[in-house]
């Protein structure tokens, strides 16, 4: 029988790795809260496979604090990572998409140690045409109390991440994410009930072939992302590029983590700050591009270096192999 890895045995050994390199021991702390995000995982994953069977596609009926229609999938899988994450002693703060203000709890500094910041099911539009969606999070470290509060723990530059990680619903069930050291893959066995290790030091190409961007906003661009997208399809990177745009981010991301080439989500007239949200969506994916030797930028500038102002600000999001990112940065976007 062939050995396997489980997403929970792979922190075990990266546990044990740190206590050899550091002599410090790990507590265990982070392996049981990943617990609770691949538990909420797998309970949204069990009701993606029945959505055609039962009464969850559709609008919720109401909206979130984005503006956007709830699905009722969203309020599902908002839900259930409130549930399975809440009660980890560790947490101190849970920031989702879904709602307004972060859900707060009264643990002391030394034991509610960590935030994670959400959103529930990215893409959830797609449900109802069986178009992959996912949820992203982050993991960041609550400031000591002298140095800082609550909410100004929340609101960190990306680059203070601990951790961050997505979970791709689709024709498998794909986990992957990054402490720091390296980019893992995991792939959910239904016959066990596990996410098991299936990329192992995730390396996006240095070069891809494909540009993933919404093309139907090409007008309302700066003139700097028009020229750089006719670049690519003319040859100007030394090989002709082909379009994919899946729409659902966590989907076109993982494309290009795997395939390389580069994500655009420009700013545009009607918003000159950009769409997706910094703290739960921009973060922890520019978080894994950089640990799989991509870059993820504004247009401008390094995402992780920007300073959270709000826990729903939005930006402009740029990702990608590092050619295509050179060239990006050698335009004059905005």
């Amino acid at each position: 029988m062939a050995m396997i890895t489980t997403v929970q045995q792979h922190i075990l050994q990266q546990q044990q790795d740190m206590l050899k390199a550091t002599g410090r021991e790990a507590t265990g702390t982070f392996s049981w809260l990943l617990s609770g995000i691949t538990l909420a995982a797998k309970m949204v994953e069990a009701k993606i496979r029945s959505a055609g069977l039962i009464d969850v596609l559709g609008a919720f009926g109401a909206e979130n604090v984005q503006g956007e229609q709830q699905q009722k999938l969203d309020v599902y899988a908002n839900q259930a990572l409130l549930h399975c994450l809440g009660l980890r002693d560790s947490v101190a703060a849970l920031v989702s998409e879904e709602d307004e203000e972060p859900v707060t709890f009264n643990r002391d500094p030394e034991t509610g140690k960590y935030i994670i910041v959400f959103d529930p099911l990215d893409g959830s539009s797609n449900i109802d045409v069986n178009v992959n969606v996912g949820t992203i999070f982050s993991v960041l470290r609550r400031l000591p109390p002298e140095h800082g509060t609550l909410e100004e723990s929340i609101l960190q530059h990306g680059f203070r991440q601990v951790a961050a990680g997505y979970v791709l619903y689709g024709p498998s069930t794909v986990l992957v994410y990054t402490t720091g050291n390296g980019v893992y893959g995991f792939t959910l066995d239904p016959a066990i009930g596990a996410f098991v290790l299936s990329n192992e030091r995730m390396q996006m190409p240095e070069q891809g072939s494909y540009y993933s961007v919404n093309e139907a906003n090409a007008a309302s661009w700066p003139e700097g992302y028009r020229a750089y997208l006719e670049m690519l399809r003319t040859g100007g990177l030394g090989r002709e590029y082909s379009s994919r745009y899946i729409g659902s981010l966590v989907a076109d991301f993982h494309r290009t983590l795997l395939k390389g080439g580069v994500f655009l989500y420009p700013p545009t007239s009607k918003q000159p700050k950009g769409k997706l949200r910094l703290l739960y969506e921009a973060n922890p994916l520019a978080f894994i591009a950089e640990q799989a030797g991509g870059v993820a930028t504004t247009g401008v500038g390094r995402i992780l270096d920007i300073k959270p102002e709000g826990i729903h600000q939005r930006t402009p999001f740029c990702v990608g192999s590092k050619r295509e990112m050179e060239a990006l940065r050698a335009e004059p976007v905005w």
